[in-house]
């Protein structure tokens, strides 16, 4: 007997670095429609993070071009809709973590094609480096040792 194909709305992954999460979906849009998702009205090629418009973002302008890499190296930018749910960390770790669950996804599109693609310019590689824990009797940071005493 022969399996259905499942009509998916969207491809899921999740990005993460340092203590950031995020929750990446890509959403198969036409150019001239509008999906909506939550309350959102998301069209082809825009991104939303948190519910808000990348334009309402604080991003600059590198910020903004390094979060749609991996879309423009595959040549996907009008082809998804794409909304993230990201939480933890800081604004940098925030990024990272978006843009490696944006190639993780893209892989679960179209395995083959576009793996040793990004794989190149390493947005499929999981930065494991996190803040080192704090030690007992430093004084509050992971590596300070107390000032001994003079005499």
């Amino acid at each position: 007997m022969v399996k259905k194909a499942k009509n998916i709305s969207y491809y899921e992954a999740v990005g993460r670095r340092k203590q950031s999460v995020a929750r990446v979906r890509l959403y198969l849009v036409k150019k001239s429609e509008e999906k909506l998702v939550g309350k959102l009205k998301i069209k082809a090629g825009e991104i939303f993070i948190n519910g808000k418009s990348i334009e309402e973002t604080s991003f600059k302008t590198y910020k903004k071009k390094f979060l749609s890499l991996p879309l423009i190296l595959t040549k996907n930018e009008d082809r998804f809709a794409v909304s993230i749910i990201v939480n933890g960390g800081g604004t940098t770790g925030q990024l990272d973590a978006m843009v490696h669950g944006i190639a993780r996804a893209l892989l679960i599109v179209d395995n083959e094609a576009y793996r040793p693609l990004l794989k190149a310019n390493g947005l499929l590689t999981r930065d494991p480096r996190k803040k080192e824990t704090r030690k007992v009797g430093t004084g509050g940071k992971a590596r300070r040792m107390k000032q001994s005493p003079k005499r």
